[in-house]
């Protein structure tokens, strides 16, 4: 069984712990970024989660908990990868005959409680709770990843929200400019480091994503059109990874947006000058349950048999004026 981390700030530094039990044991040392800590410290990490008790535990509850995963890092996602997802998105819900990749800026991270902040110009932010792959070793050139060698290049698991702005990402063709602002991609609270036995828990994980309460998305990992192993396989012969970095893996069925054939033929003809097209686009969204000012968005993953659990992570909406 693997175990639970936070980062969270102390007297003014960043600093990690085990997680046990709502209760948090300071590893020791420091780490500025992910990339020391999976290099230094995740092996404390191991020992420090199955030591006896010292005494001197902290409250979670009382800690300012930041993003586990830390800039610089690379930030590539999967888009499209769940069926439900795809359909509702108005397109065939089979496996597509190539894998969606994308990225965003690591700019973007924000820690799980901290506010997501909708820039004045976004009329239709969106949510997409999603399970992320923390890289655990350097990628120069094509890897063999199977199951059976995910856990060497693999850390561990994190609960990510690739938060959207639809009207940016659909109308400008913009993915990068409509998932990369600053606070749309928040992380954590836990890093949860696995263990070997662990993988194939990686194809049972239940997603869920509330917005005030309301349910919006629910799924199992099982369900993933491209598995974790065969995307780091792909991606490595095309692109270098260093620990530390952040692959998520895509969305499930729920999110606000819901284009239909009118609006991508909208999008797509270039007679229709751009300002009448987010006026007409913004106008059918209208009845859709986009992000709002003041949202709470509550976002959870864990294994069907309980024993993977990354937390649970809240973040509320504030529209920047």
């Amino acid at each position: 069984m693997g175990v639970q981390v936070v980062r969270f700030r102390a007297q003014g530094n960043s600093a990690w712990g085990v997680v046990l039990r709502e209760k948090v044991r300071t590893i020791p040392g420091r780490y500025e970024t992910l990339a020391q800590f999976l290099a230094k410290g995740a092996d404390k990490a191991r020992q420090l989660a199955h030591a006896q008790d010292d005494g001197g535990e902290l409250e979670m509850g009382a800690l300012e908990l930041l993003s586990p995963v830390t800039e610089p890092c690379r930030i590539v996602c999967q888009g499209a990868n769940y069926g439900a997802h795809r359909e509702e998105s108005g397109l065939s819900g089979n496996r597509p005959p190539y894998n969606l990749i994308f990225t965003k800026a690591d700019s973007s991270l924000a820690g799980p409680r901290d506010d997501i902040i909708c820039p004045p110009h976004v009329q239709l932010l969106d949510y997409e709770i999603e399970l992320g792959l923390v890289i655990g070793k350097a990628i120069h050139g094509p890897e063999p990843v199977t199951d059976e060698n995910l856990h060497e290049y693999v850390a561990g698991l994190v609960i990510a929200n690739d938060v959207s702005a639809r009207d940016v990402q659909l109308l400008e063709m913009q993915w990068y400019k409509g998932k990369s602002c600053r606070t749309f991609c928040p992380v954590g609270p836990y890093l949860y480091l696995l263990d070997p036995e662990d993988v194939p828990r990686i194809h049972d994980l239940e997603l869920k994503l509330w917005v005030n309460g309301e349910l919006r998305q629910s799924a199992n990992s099982g369900q993933l059109l491209y598995k974790p192993a065969e995307t780091l396989a792909e991606l490595s012969g095309l692109m270098n990874f260093s620990p530390g970095d952040l692959i998520l893996t895509g969305t499930a069925g729920g999110v606000a947006m819901k284009p239909g054939p009118e609006d991508t033929r909208l999008m797509f003809n270039p007679a229709i000058p751009h300002e009448e097209k987010i006026r007409t686009f913004v106008q059918r969204q209208q009845d859709h349950p986009y992000l709002k000012d003041g949202d709470l968005i509550r976002c959870e993953i864990k294994s069907a048999d309980g024993q993977i659990d990354l937390g649970v992570m809240e973040n509320k909406v504030m529209k920047f004026s």
